[in-house]
């Protein structure tokens, strides 16, 4: 009897692994900081990862675990959470960990608390004595139905975004990341794996406009945007820090032209039938900004 616990299941990210793996028919229990934000069908359990005997209540009976860590990037911080979860696993000998990074990060070091802070966390889960599966998204179209991108598009036919217009991207989205994450956390034998999600074949943002006019029946062009206008409209929701630690990111990829690590995607061996990814065609022609409201 498997029973699945999803960290972060009170985001967006978290919450699609949650509600992909109660539509399975599994039992999931669903751990946020707040209460109110888990999916209908999932169990709720409210606690903070600093508090390592709430965390070990919250992995009673768990056999296995989906772990989306929260938006901050303090190292040490980051570091005692991926330490309260991995002591959680091992007390309660929990089978499989996915951890998902939330985001690629170039091969070598940034210096960047973004990026640092996961390729930290992914290390630590995949040494850890936990069967371990780490997936790495590339970036996410669901980003582009944020109020800050989709308004613009809709409005002025603009698809803007804080990437070159020619880089090419091999898009995510929520939807697969659920369907991934619990092929990882159920498929034997994929212990140990790094896996790099994402559409094939990668997509530059001035290919990906025109796909959107045709399913908004528009023209829509692509302009890349400045990431300190976009760090600017992320500080109204993610606050101050976090808005320029993010958009951090966006600065180095503007400033090096070999930021090609968004690129791959895992089409190998057993991942291609595991997680198929859906193509960014179909995901837009699919108008997902309509169960938005």
């Amino acid at each position: 009897m498997r029973t699945f616990l999803v960290i972060g299941a009170g985001g967006q990210q978290g919450g699609a692994v949650a509600r992909h793996l109660a539509g399975q028919g599994h039992a999931v229990r669903g751990l946020s900081r707040t209460a109110g934000r888990i999916p209908q069908g999932v169990e709720p359990f409210t606690a903070d990862l600093g508090d390592l005997s709430a965390l070990k209540a919250a992995f009673t009976g768990v056999t296995h675990v989906s772990v989306t860590l929260p938006m901050v990037y303090d190292a040490p911080l980051v570091d005692s959470y991926v330490r309260h979860l991995v002591d959680a696993a091992l007390a309660n000998d929990v089978e499989r960990l996915v951890f998902n990074t939330t985001t690629r990060y170039p091969a070598g070091g940034t210096g960047l608390a973004a990026w640092e802070t996961r390729r930290a966390a992914a290390r630590a889960f995949l040494e850890s004595g936990v069967p371990a599966v780490v997936l790495r998204p590339s970036v996410y179209l669901d980003n582009l139905l944020g109020p800050w991108t989709w308004g613009p598009l809709v409005r002025e036919g603009v698809l803007r975004y804080p990437l070159p217009a020619g880089l090419p991207v091999a898009w995510a989205n929520h939807a697969d990341l659920a369907a991934a994450t619990a092929a990882a956390l159920t498929a034997p034998g994929v212990e140990g794996s790094v896996v790099d999600l994402g559409a094939s074949p990668p997509m530059t943002g001035a290919e990906l406009a025109p796909l959107f006019g045709e399913a908004l029946g528009r023209e829509v062009g692509y302009e890349t945007l400045d990431p300190e206008e976009f760090e600017a409209g992320l500080a109204g929701v993610l606050g101050a820090g976090t808005a320029r630690t993010v958009a951090d990111t966006y600065r180095w990829i503007a400033s090096h032209a070999d930021a090609e690590f968004y690129e791959g995607v895992a089409r190998e061996g057993v991942w291609e039938a595991l997680a198929p990814a859906t193509p960014v065609r179909d995901w837009i022609a699919g108008r997902p900004w309509e169960a938005l409201g």
